[in-house]
């Protein structure tokens, strides 16, 4: 099966999950939306994620390749073909379905828990664990779409994942990065003197490598489940 990228920037990129596509037999194709390049017929992809970057949705002026992108993202959803979203790339999922995105009361940098909603019934995410460390990159924050459900929240945003239908996950937080990426992020976008109650310094970030591991198992999950499986039907 073809699955294809979104990549916003040059440093965020499928992280872990590119080992996990790779392995599970599926083929991988990208747009460099920095790049400007061409985006495919939503008709030829099997599945698409979005990733992330440091814009805002919201910032189609200083981005032009926003607005073709979320017509892109339109007929993919009209398609039904299964998509993931992570952090900016849940937020432009979630704003191609009518919702809003704003700030976040706080900054999110950093490793924290995040929880399963309780109460939330899916089949799909029986094997998740109720609690899990994530780590977070983010100012921004999605309304949940209408239709869609809310299922993960953290101390410091609320709206942490939803699902839409059967086909669409939009995760705000981040289970593929890798210690590289995570450096290569901070360079980027790291802004010394930044403070917050949910803010850590990048050595802070780096200190845990069983979190990386664990977020790693975490993330084969979410695939098996949202997108694999949709894959084999």
């Amino acid at each position: 099966m073809n699955i294809h990228y979104l990549k916003h920037v040059p440093f965020e990129g499928l992280g872990s999950m590119e080992n996990i596509l790779v392995c599970s037999g599926h083929r991988l194709s990208n747009t460099c939306l920095y790049e400007n390049q061409p985006l495919p017929p939503a008709s030829g992809i099997d599945a698409l994620i979005v990733m992330g970057g440091p814009m805002s949705v919201n910032e189609e002026a200083r981005y032009p390749w926003l607005v073709p992108e979320k017509e892109f993202l339109e007929s993919v959803l009209q398609q039904e073909i299964p998509v993931l979203g992570v952090c900016l790339g849940a937020q432009l999922l979630a704003e191609v379905l009518g919702a809003s995105v704003t700030k976040n009361p706080h900054q999110e940098i950093g490793w924290f828990p995040v929880r399963i909603m309780p109460g939330f019934q899916d089949e799909r995410i029986q094997n998740l664990p109720e609690s899990f460390d994530a780590l977070h990159w983010h100012g921004d924050t999605f309304s949940i779409p209408s239709g869609a459900s809310n299922f993960v929240v953290s101390e410091g945003c609320t709206n942490q994942a939803f699902v839409y239908g059967e086909n669409v996950l939009g995760l705000q937080f981040h289970l593929e990065m890798l210690p590289s990426h995570v450096q290569a992020i901070y360079r980027e976008c790291g802004k010394p003197g930044l403070t917050g109650p949910y803010i850590q310094g990048v050595d802070e970030m780096l200190a845990p490598v069983d979190k990386f591991r664990h977020a790693h198992k975490i993330l084969e999950e979410f695939l098996r489940a949202f997108i694999f499986q949709k894959l084999t039907m």
